[in-house]
């Protein structure tokens, strides 16, 4: 269901849906009274998760001095959460990877546009190594950082000593390297993550799900096979919806839906309960933020499959 603002001629809104469905409290008493600023696109996805929740509500868009919600929800701190959603995921795979890893090399590739961030993790992990790469020169750079190209050199003057025997090669690469952090997006990663994959099936591999953001639908995340991401189970579930959007789109509905749940746990003072959150297990207390406790999700042609 789709709602346009041209609708709504009037800045406060009442709206009034049949029941609550929170148990064991009186419907009657359960509402929302929500003030925020922010875009034309949230403001559709308010309005549309607000009416899906059965909740007595109302919502005014132009009130002076109201919280602002950024466009940008994934990369922005929603109110009540300690962190993005981007910046949760982004500490996972950094614990993962750079504290458990002692002895071998993390690398890490990534885009021009993710420049700032991947600046701030030379300065903290400056003998890790790092690959800028883009859409014309990545197959080769990776080869070159792998080894790959020594490998096939030395399997090319092999094969010309004799033509007529023939040789089954796989390129050796080295050994040193156990984890790669990729950080691109959809358009990128989709072709990188299988080159790499196809070099080295010893070597995990990590990335936040930004990197499939552009997606079309969830069919779409076996390019990422054996990659590992920061997901829920329920986040990939709510991704899997018969509609049109795509997965950012969904991803935008997702974490509206997550703000929305902890203003209701707030202004009807329901913290005794236990509510699960979309984007990761996070416990909802009274004046402290909320911590998503995320796990990493391995992707799988056969678990994509089961969502789909």
């Amino acid at each position: 269901m789709k709602f346009s603002l041209t609708f709504f001629l009037s800045s406060l809104l009442l709206f009034i849906a049949s029941c609550a469905s929170v148990p064991n409290q009186n419907e009657d008493n359960l509402n929302i009274n929500l003030a925020v600023k922010t875009s034309k696109k949230n403001k559709e996805l308010i309005i549309e998760s607000l009416f899906e929740s059965n909740l007595k509500f109302t919502v005014n868009f132009d009130e002076l001095g109201s919280y602002e919600l950024s466009n940008n929800l994934i990369n922005s701190k929603m109110k009540y959460f300690c962190n993005s959603l981007l910046q949760d995921e982004r500490n996972l795979i950094e614990s993962s990877i750079f504290k458990s890893n002692k002895s071998k090399n993390v690398l890490i590739i990534y885009s021009s546009q993710y420049a700032y961030y991947v600046k701030n993790l030379k300065e903290k992990y400056p003998d890790q190594l790092f690959l800028s790469v883009d859409n014309t020169n990545f197959e080769d750079m990776i080869k070159k950082i792998l080894n790959v190209i020594s490998s096939l050199n030395k399997f090319d003057l092999v094969s010309k000593v004799d033509r007529s025997i023939k040789i089954e090669h796989d390129p050796r690469v080295r050994q040193d390297i156990s984890k790669i952090y990729f950080i691109t997006n959809y358009e990128l990663g989709k072709t990188l993550v299988p080159t790499v994959r196809s070099y080295s099936l010893n070597i995990d591999l990590y990335s936040t799900s930004e990197i499939f953001f552009d997606a079309s639908d969830l069919k779409k995340l076996a390019d990422f096979e054996d990659a590992f991401i920061p997901v829920s189970n329920k986040y990939i579930n709510k991704i899997n919806t018969n509609d049109t959007s795509n997965i950012k789109m969904k991803i935008d509905k997702i974490l509206i839906e997550d703000f929305l749940t902890i203003e209701n746990v707030y202004q009807n003072n329901l913290f005794k309960y236990s509510y699960q959150l979309n984007t990761g297990n996070g416990r909802i207390k009274r004046n402290n933020c909320v911590e998503r406790n995320l796990y990493l999700w391995k992707v799988s042609t056969n678990n994509i499959i089961s969502q789909t």
